[in-house]
């Protein structure tokens, strides 16, 4: 944290503080003169971004912590496009579409309802688009013709965004840097912004994020860096290639800037030795980009233990025991385990199906990580289309969702027809709406209802950009949900009354937090922080990046079901790594070859799963495995010899053998007691 003057590395092991050093820095940084809207923080996460400021804030006051910019790389890209996305044809009030817009523009292009083909090519152009490439050198680069048919299929995307006004989430990345590159003006202005930037997880960035990095600190072969920098962050923990995220940038950073100074933190401030030897002997199979070793001043504390069940079921329920024997002291953790202290961590989403069932039977709380997003759910996608549309008319995806719920009259032909005169007259929907003409195409109700529609809409947008404060947010927005009848269009959608209210608590809960932006109040886990207040129209302008990448939720006493790649970046006292076996950790395909790249990111995943742990970890394997609708013979995974386990380690101490059986027991008998329960209860309401 002292080197304040040139390009630093910081490689940050698992638990050694990598947030902390981050803050400090930008104490230091302050110290030394910079003012406080010159640093930068860049993050992944709006969580992580929240953590930071926290920190920040603590370390250096509110006030300097206000001005700060710690964001993630997207709002950063939005807040660059807001500014200047004019100078590459881009309106300020463009929309940013999710993953589901994204989807369906890419049927609309294709004209194709395939949905499973669809969602190959938008992973296909996105991972192009990470790696830089538009639609000529992604045609050029296709290696098949599959490839050539989804090049085909990102031109006419990348057109219809245009159209739109619209981009997505990778272009949040890859149009600041070309505005950067096209225009000097632009490029000296943000290159001048920043006096230092600092990235976080910076093993996780892609080509086109360490393409923005270097144009925004300057680098060039006639400007080798003007700004300084700092990257922190594992070559260990780069786990995800499948999303573009490449470790060469870790290679590139030495070729590109000679004078970079590199920092290894070794220590780690989580984990007991026994579990960190584990992981240091699985990431040594790698080769190394940096030397570094974790160590840790907790002692050797519990043995790491392996686990060897007979299939599925038999790991589930040797997990149900292990977590009742944690929470009775009975493995020497005493009586304060909660459940929150507790995770079991997996390769693949499938495998949870069955540790939910068990965890049920045996009335043990749980979450599954990574399950369906609050801002996922239909009602709030409904409510996000209308506020996507105040903010840009021109947004053809949100015209149709807003227009079509509530349903007023407007039908599929009445919109088929507006969608041919839109397009000969290359207009928006929401544009041609009111062109004199339209007439000529459309007549009578139909007419009047788009008409009514559309001065709705403005009317709105008008209110919204004169509304702010969390109050009149709120009346604003119950207003809105009054005229346009949602909460009746709910009840009148489900056949379930319980249902259509769970949905509207939904909906009264996401007006909550947009009245809660508008007033300056943005809760995070662990409380709340001010911000300044915005008007409703600025909240819904930012309210895709925002919800696409914030986690809902409060934290409760309930175990954690996660993958593995889910888990990077947390900590539990005692973790469960389960299913480690050949063939799913490392995972193979049916029809898949391991490459040596594959492998040692499958390994710096088992590495990530293990570094979770802090007290105690227990890794299990199955002698029977399912795969697809066949039983086959289960492998213990490479990866459990590599960890290299002394025999005491491995082999089950015949006294906890003996108070394992007794609680796999005592569970069977309690899942037993509860389902003959709940089978008395239904023939008593049966009967009566």
């Amino acid at each position: 944290m002292h080197h304040l003057g040139g390009p630093c590395l910081v490689l940050a092991g698992a638990g050694s503080g990598k947030t902390r050093v981050i803050t400090h820095k930008i104490a230091k940084l302050l110290q030394h003169g910079l003012e406080a809207r010159q640093i930068g923080a860049i993050t992944f996460t709006n969580k992580a971004a929240a953590e930071m400021r926290e920190r920040a804030k603590a370390l250096v006051g509110a006030r300097a912590a206000k001005d700060l910019v710690i964001c993630t790389f997207h709002a950063l890209g939005v807040r660059m496009l807001r500014a200047d996305g004019e100078r590459i044809g881009l309106k300020p009030n463009f929309s940013i579409l999710d993953s589901d817009d994204v989807l369906g523009v890419i049927r609309d292009c294709a004209g194709n309802t395939d949905n499973a083909l669809a969602r190959r090519w938008q992973w296909t152009i996105s991972l192009w688009k990470n790696q830089g490439l538009d639609p000529d050198a992604a045609e050029a680069a296709a290696a098949n013709d599959d490839e050539r048919v989804a090049a085909r299929v990102m031109r006419r995307y990348q057109e219809r965004l245009a159209a739109y006004q619209a981009v997505d989430f990778d272009d949040l990345i890859g149009l600041p840097l070309a505005m950067m590159r096209r225009d000097d003006e632009a490029r000296t202005k943000w290159q001048s912004t920043f006096g230092h930037l600092l990235v976080d997880e910076y093993q996780d960035t892609n080509s086109v994020q360490y393409e923005l990095l270097k144009t925004l600190v300057g680098s060039s072969d006639k400007q080798p860096g003007r700004t300084p920098f700092t990257a922190v962050g594992d070559d260990d923990q780069s786990i995800y290639g499948w999303r573009g995220a490449t470790i060469d940038n870790l290679k590139r950073l030495p070729q590109d800037f000679p004078s970079l100074k590199v920092i290894a933190l070794e220590q780690n401030y989580r984990s007991t030795g026994h579990i960190l030897r584990a992981a240091n002997a699985v990431i040594a199979k790698n080769p190394k980009l940096f030397e570094k070793k974790l160590w840790s001043e907790f002692g050797d504390g519990e043995p790491v233990k392996v686990i060897e069940c007979d299939g599925e079921e038999h790991e589930a329920e040797r997990v149900v025991a292990r977590i009742q024997a944690l929470r009775g002291g009975k493995l020497g953790e005493g009586n304060s385990v909660k459940f929150a202290d507790i995770a079991v961590l997996y390769r693949a989403n499938h495998q949870a199906r069955v540790f939910e069932q068990k965890l049920r039977a045996a009335q043990i709380p749980y979450k599954v990580s990574g399950g369906t997003s609050f801002f996922d759910r239909a009602e709030i996608k409904d409510l996000c289309a209308w506020l996507r549309l105040i903010v840009n008319n021109d947004d053809d995806p949100a015209f149709l969702r807003a227009v079509t719920t509530p349903k007023r009259g407007i039908g599929h032909q009445t919109l088929a027809t507006l969608g041919e005169f839109s397009s000969k007259r290359r207009e928006s929907l929401f544009e041609a709406l009111f062109a004199p003409t339209l007439s000529a195409a459309l007549k009578g109700k139909a007419i009047d209802a788009l008409h009514e529609f559309g001065r709705y809409v403005n009317d709105l947008e008008h209110r919204a950009r004169h509304t702010s404060g969390s109050e009149d947010a709120k009346a604003l927005l119950l207003g809105w949900l009054k005229d346009i009848g949602y909460e009746q269009h709910l009840y009148d959608g489900e056949d379930s009354e319980k249902l259509a209210q769970a949905r509207w608590s939904n909906v009264l809960d996401f007006v909550d937090w947009i009245a809660r932006r508008c007033g300056g109040e943005i809760a995070q886990e662990g409380g709340t922080f001010e911000s300044e207040r915005q008007s409703v129209f600025d909240v819904a302008q930012t309210i895709s990046i925002i919800i696409s990448i914030a986690e809902r939720g409060e934290d409760t006493d309930v175990v954690t079901l996660s993958t593995l790649h889910a888990a990077k970046g947390l900590e539990w006292p005692h973790v469960v790594l389960v299913g480690v076996n050949e063939g799913l950790l490392p995972f193979k395909g049916s029809d898949e070859e391991t490459t040596a790249e594959r492998l040692e990111e499958e390994r710096r995943l088992m590495y990530v799963g293990i570094t979770r742990a802090q007290r105690t970890l227990a890794v299990s394997w199955l002698r029977r495995r399912k795969r697809g609708r066949e039983t086959v013979a289960g492998v213990p995974s490479r990866f459990l010899a590599e960890m290299k386990l002394d025999e005491v380690q491995t082999k089950e101490d015949p006294r906890e053998r003996i108070k394992r059986l007794r609680a796999e027991l005592a569970a069977k008998v309690q899942a037993t007691e509860t389902a003959q329960a709940a089978e008395a209860a239904a023939s008593a309401v049966k009967t009566g």
